[in-house]
């Protein structure tokens, strides 16, 4: 038989059975769909890592306290000095800075009162990375630091473009209450016993639109951020802390992928001199923090796309349910086929045929229907990321294997017939 002739015959016969053709295809037509939709999802996850590490930098690295880690008494545990030897052995890095926080701290402004606030203390180069922020006033500088200046910066949240339900039963800060209602830059407030000029505000995106991975959902309400030698001469002691001079992490960039290992082992050899040998830090690497969100994201795909393989799958059985019961309901027309001369081949492919027509069509319903579903079920526009040719025709590809798989045992059984006993079945 000519393809003609196979695709006429084929064409045919799944014509005379429309409702059972299109039975056959449901579930191969959500399975397609299933997937496209998660090939968007893929895609969207992807753009969005790429966008963060250009945020964080190429060659980050990050150096905490070790969790957990009980001293000897030879270290005096990670300190800004640390930070300073960094930089001062290594002037060519891009960015080295060290950061601590302190929650619960009291803030007053006029009749204004506040518990619940969290200072960070840094130093300029802060702004260097993960800069999201829209800054009225100025931000540190270092002569700030090197004054140990009573200024500070307070972090405003940039609220909701599109509030999700959930955010309904969450109140808003009553810090972020206060910076809406009154303009503080350039004015006095209190933090503890110590009077700070507020010199900047820094207004965060909105949260939907946060492009930081690791950012809280809630972002940093009730924040001021205080030079870190302010923060540990002025408000650490009045406190009565102990280890004022302690830090909770230092922030370092090397300017490039190629230096980190370097970096990495150089750093770590100079921090084990300065404590003196005693384990009590650790450094993390920012690509293995990536990589996590990879694993995360080939989970969440994962996921998806078993929702998919499964309706693939019931697809794939249903058409060859069909495609069996086919080829016992034509015995006869196999039987008198084979006594005209055709060949197990011809019958072979007139069944694969057949197959291979209902998955393309369950392919082709599926596409549009995983491409409406990848354009409006993100309720966040900026997740609307359209299947580009390359996913759709490897959907079509998986539809068409999915056919022709699920086709061989029925065109295999339908070709064992011998003419003589096809033509007197019953």
């Amino acid at each position: 038989m000519t393809p003609q002739d196979l695709l006429r015959a084929a064409s045919g016969e799944i014509w005379a059975h429309k409702a059972r053709s299109i039975l056959s295809c449901v579930s191969l037509t959500i399975g397609i769909a299933a997937t496209l939709y998660t090939f968007a999802q893929i895609e969207w996850m992807r753009q969005r890592l790429q966008g963060y590490s250009e945020l964080v930098g190429p060659g980050r690295l990050e150096v905490r306290k070790k969790e957990g880690y009980v001293s000897k008494g030879l270290s005096r545990g990670l300190t800004a000095e640390d930070a300073q030897a960094i930089r001062g052995r290594w002037p060519d890095l891009y960015m080295v800075y060290p950061l601590v926080r302190a929650y619960g701290m009291r803030f007053v402004h006029d009749k204004f009162h506040n518990e619940g606030l969290m200072v960070v203390g840094t130093t300029a180069q802060w702004r260097k990375r993960d800069w999201v922020y829209a800054l009225r006033g100025r931000f540190l500088t270092d002569e700030d630091v090197r004054t140990a200046a009573r200024v500070c910066v307070m972090v405003e949240t940039g609220g909701w473009v599109k509030k999700p339900f959930w955010a309904k039963f969450f109140p808003e800060q009553a810090l972020d209450q206060l910076l809406k209602r009154r303009d503080l830059l350039n004015k006095q407030v209190r933090i503890e016993s110590h009077i700070f000029t507020v010199i900047g505000i820094l207004k965060e995106p909105p949260r939907d639109k946060d492009p930081r991975f690791f950012h809280n959902y809630w972002g940093q309400s009730g924040t001021i951020v205080v030079p870190i030698s302010t923060y540990q001469h002025a408000l650490l002691r009045s406190r009565n802390q102990e280890q004022p001079r302690q830090v909770d992490e230092i922030q370092i960039e090397t300017g490039s992928e190629a230096g980190v290992g370097i970096v990495l082992r150089r750093v770590s050899a100079l921090l084990e001199a300065r404590h003196r040998g005693e384990p009590d830090f650790e450094i993390k690497d920012y690509r293995e923090r990536i990589s996590g969100i990879l694993k995360r994201i080939r989970e969440r795909a994962l996921a998806i796309l078993v929702i998919g393989v499964v309706a693939i799958l019931a697809g794939g059985i249903g058409i060859m349910n069909v495609t069996l019961a086919t080829v016992f309901s034509r015995v006869h027309e196999i039987g008198l086929r084979r006594a005209l001369g055709a060949t197990r081949r011809d019958v072979i492919l007139q069944f694969m045929s057949e197959a291979t027509i209902l998955s393309m069509a369950a392919g082709a319903a599926g596409i549009p229907l995983g491409l409406l579903a990848a354009r409006y079920m993100p309720s966040d526009p900026d997740r609307i990321i359209i299947p580009g040719a390359g996913y759709v025709a490897i959907a079509l590809l998986i539809a068409l294997g999915t056919g022709l798989l699920s086709s061989l045992y029925p065109a295999w059984q339908a070709s064992r017939f011998e003419p003589t006993e096809a033509l007197r079945y019953e």
